[in-house]
């Protein structure tokens, strides 16, 4: 499968392809394909870029969130042109619709939460709870603290695909109003289409095809998280609160919930 757009950081086009294929899941950016487990994340201001041999693959997120959503961990190559991969829908629809088509069967994640433990990364702060019989296998949840009366704090994700196709797939990136200069001072959000984006104002919520939720951008935040857990072979088995979750917060907490085996 061949999915081309918009890259949301470089505004120029870029394409990804998705082959079904034995073996570990891995990404290549015009050179030797790289494991995930060895990619290395370089950036993680509002969007997450690994490095595949020497070479920058930025927003890899949303894509990541696709193959987690499906439980997809194998048998599969990412090839992406134009360092970027597309916004597309601005959320994880149109990725996981296209990994659906492959026929890849799901398998368990790499991860499982080992012990309880609280974890802060500046106002961040991610709490671990190790899953029982009682629990499901990987429970995620967020908690937002935007001082906007129209957007809903919490949202999470039972663990099935079904709950992500449904409701966490659909979850659009989101802007405040005053965000939009700097973004476009730094090249971001250029030509990003209208109906990929929700852009929050003073008294205004503007946006095209499917109408705003309150617990959109939760859920968005939720499909950011998602995705960047699956860098490290994601969603764990258990369960993660996440409060104030961001990409530089997720990428320092799991590094530091791997190094003292909080997962592993």
């Amino acid at each position: 499968m061949s999915l081309e757009g918009v890259g949301l950081r470089s505004g120029a086009r870029a394409r990804v392809r998705l082959r079904a294929r034995p073996g570990v899941l891995a990404v290549s950016a015009g050179g030797p394909a790289v494991p995930r487990s060895e990619l290395r994340v370089i950036d993680a201001a509002r969007a997450t870029t690994v490095e595949a041999s020497g070479r920058p693959v930025a927003t890899i997120e949303h894509l990541f969130a696709a193959c987690a959503g499906l439980g997809i961990h194998d048998g599969l190559l990412i090839e992406v042109e134009g360092g970027e991969v597309p916004l597309l829908d601005g959320a994880a629809s149109l990725f996981a619709s296209a990994l659906g088509t492959l026929g890849i069967s799901p398998s368990d994640p790499l991860l499982v939460v080992q012990e309880a433990a609280t974890l802060v990364s500046g106002e961040s702060r991610y709490t671990f709870s190790p899953a029982s019989q009682r629990t499901r296998p990987s429970w995620l949840s967020v908690t937002l603290e935007y001082a906007d009366p129209r957007i809903a704090p919490d949202a999470s994700w039972d663990g099935t695909p079904h709950d992500f196709l449904s409701r966490l797939a659909t979850a659009r990136t989101f802007a405040f109003a005053f965000e939009l200069e700097a973004l476009a001072h730094a090249g971001h959000a250029s030509h990003a289409a209208r109906e990929s984006v929700v852009v929050l104002g003073p008294g205004y919520v503007h946006c095209a095809g499917v109408p705003f939720a309150a617990d959109e951008p939760a859920r968005h935040k939720l499909l950011d998280l998602l995705g960047d857990l699956f860098l490290y072979g994601g969603p764990p088995r258990g369960h993660i609160h996440a409060f104030r979750p961001g990409h530089r917060a997720t990428h320092a907490i799991l590094r530091e919930a791997l190094r003292t085996g909080v997962v592993g």
